[in-house]
Order: structure tokens, then C-alpha cells, then sequence
């Protein structure tokens, strides 16, 4: 009889048996990956704590924390939201929806991400600026002055880089989030849709009651795991000279010339939250797979 694979072995590969000789086992199947983590974040601690230079480093680059973390958590909730949105029209029934959304979906996967947030930061948050002055223009000419003033009154230069940022991040990533809500609402057998509506519910009651929260339920680690990604991908956020924890890098690295103090810190700093994050995303994974 087939047995169902462990949690470590979900984790770290196949778990090696080793007859007669359960401590070799022990030994073979020790998660080394994780202890080989553990001793260069150590390693980092004491460079930092006892080397000038690198607690100089250090307290200069922390500053761009808050950054990194805020235009996270902003762009991965509104690309949960545009993710979920672009999934449901993936699957809809309505044809312009339909092809609508597969369109955005192959236009956003096919193109780099660094391009991409070029494309939107410094060409399509202006056209849109752009857009609502004209609109804001023929507002004022069918004499609706107050909201017309309103568009008239945004300008380019008042859109600052960190939204820029987190609208191209937030685009991007949508796009993938919607494959993943996709087929977490195609994961969910048809007979649940036809319960819900055989009680009379309606589609938008049955897909907001009954589909969505199991949908979610399933791919809530693949969402963790997007989370994960952002969190790195957000450095790519620096080439619009947002100041997060890569940009202070950068600038601390040109202005002293220590290039291993600013580029050694700041990876042990991503490589310690994308650890703890990865950690948090295995821990919900095995809660979920528990009450199951």
C-alpha cells in the first residue's frame, strides 16, 4: 500500500531509508540546507556586530526597510485584487470578459518585468495623467467645473515614484495571481456550483459563498509563495530611484566605494526575510494539510 509522503520530504526531497542504521537515516534525511542558512546568517551577525565598516553599512541601508516592506504589502493586496478579477474573466462565460482577460494575462507574462515597470512607471502613469486632464478639459466644457477641475489638477510630476512602483508591481504580478486563482476555482468540482445553486443561490452568491473560500483555502501556499517573490522582485523597484533597502545600497556603495560592506548586508538582509517568509508559508501549509 502506497503511503503518503512526509512533510520533510514535501520539503527537502525523498526521504532515504537506511537498513539497520536508523541514526544514518536520521542523518541522511537532516534538512543541511536549513543549518547551512543558519550558519551564515551567525556569520553575518558577528561580521556586523564587530566590523565598523559593516555596522556603518548596516545602519545606512536599514532606512529603506520600511519602504521595501510598505510597497510590498500595497502592491501584493492590489495584486491579489487584480489577480482575482483577471482569474474570474479567465473562466468567464462572456466572451469580450473571456478575451479580455486572456489578453491581459499573455501581454503582462510575455513581457520582462524590468521593462514592464519601465513601461508602466514612465509611459503609462503619464498617458493615464494625461487622459484624465483631457477628460477633466471636457468636463469643463459641458459645464461640470468641480469634478473637471479635479482631473485638470493632476499633473505628472504629483504622482510620486513609490506609486508608480507599486502600480507596476502590482500589474505584473496580477497577472500571474490570476493563473493561480484560476485554477484554484477550476480545482473545485462543478457539483459544489450545483448545490449552491439547487438552494437557490445565485452564480455571484455561490462563487462569493461556496467556490471562492475553498478556492482560496487551496491556493493559499501558492499565494504565500508569490508573496515570497514580490518581496525579492521589489528590489527591482530601484532602477525608478525608489529608496528602498537596493537603492540605499547602491548609493551608500558609490559613495564610499565599499562595495562588499553595502552588497553583502543587504543580501543576508533579503536572504533573511525571504527565509522567514518561507518558513511562515510552510508552517500555514502544514496547518492547512492538519485540519484536513
Amino acid at each position: 500500500m502506497a503511503t503518503q509522503p512526509s512533510d520533510l520530504e514535501t520539503r527537502v526531497g525523498p526521504r532515504i531509508e537506511f537498513r539497520g542504521d536508523p541514526f544514518a537515516s536520521r542523518l541522511s534525511n537532516f534538512p543541511w540546507w536549513f543549518l547551512g542558512i543558519i550558519l551564515i546568517a551567525v556569520w553575518a551577525v558577528y561580521i556586523i556586530s564587530t566590523r565598523d565598516n559593516y555596522q556603518e553599512a548596516y545602519a545606512f541601508i536599514k532606512q529603506g526597510i520600511p519602504v521595501t516592506i510598505y510597497i510590498t504589502l500595497v502592491a501584493f493586496s492590489l495584486a491579489s485584487i487584480i489577480g482575482l478579477v483577471a482569474g474570474l474573466s479567465r473562466i468567464s462565460r462572456n466572451v469580450i470578459l473571456r478575451n479580455l482577460g486572456t489578453f491581459y494575462i499573455e501581454v503582462i507574462r510575455g513581457i520582462p518585468m524590468l521593462v514592464l515597470i519601465f513601461y508602466l512607471a514612465l509611459v503609462a502613469v503619464p498617458s493615464v495623467v494625461d487622459a484624465l486632464n483631457a477628460f477633466g478639459a471636457w468636463l469643463n466644457g459641458v459645464g461640470l467645473g468641480f469634478f473637471g477641475a479635479i482631473c485638470l489638477a493632476i499633473e505628472n510630476k504629483n504622482v510620486p515614484l513609490e506609486v508608480r512602483a507599486i502600480i507596476a508591481l502590482a500589474v505584473t504580478y496580477g497577472a500571474f495571481m490570476a493563473e493561480v486563482f484560476r485554477a484554484g476555482i477550476q480545482s473545485i468540482g462543478r457539483g459544489q456550483m450545483e448545490a449552491a445553486r439547487s438552494l437557490g443561490m445565485s452564480n455571484a452568491q455561490s462563487l462569493r459563498y461556496i467556490i471562492l473560500p475553498q478556492a482560496v483555502r487551496n491556493i493559499l501556499p501558492a499565494l504565500g509563495n508569490d508573496f515570497v517573490a514580490m518581496v525579492k522582485d521589489s528590489s527591482l523597484v530601484s532602477v525608478l530611484a525608489v529608496r528602498d533597502i537596493t537603492q540605499v545600497a547602491r548609493l551608500y556603495a558609490g559613495r564610499s566605494f565599499r562595495f562588499s560592506e553595502a552588497y553583502t548586508t543587504i543580501a543576508v538582509m533579503y536572504l533573511t526575510m525571504v527565509v522567514i517568509l518561507s518558513l511562515l508559508v510552510q508552517f500555514i501549509e502544514r496547518r492547512l494539510r492538519a485540519n484536513e
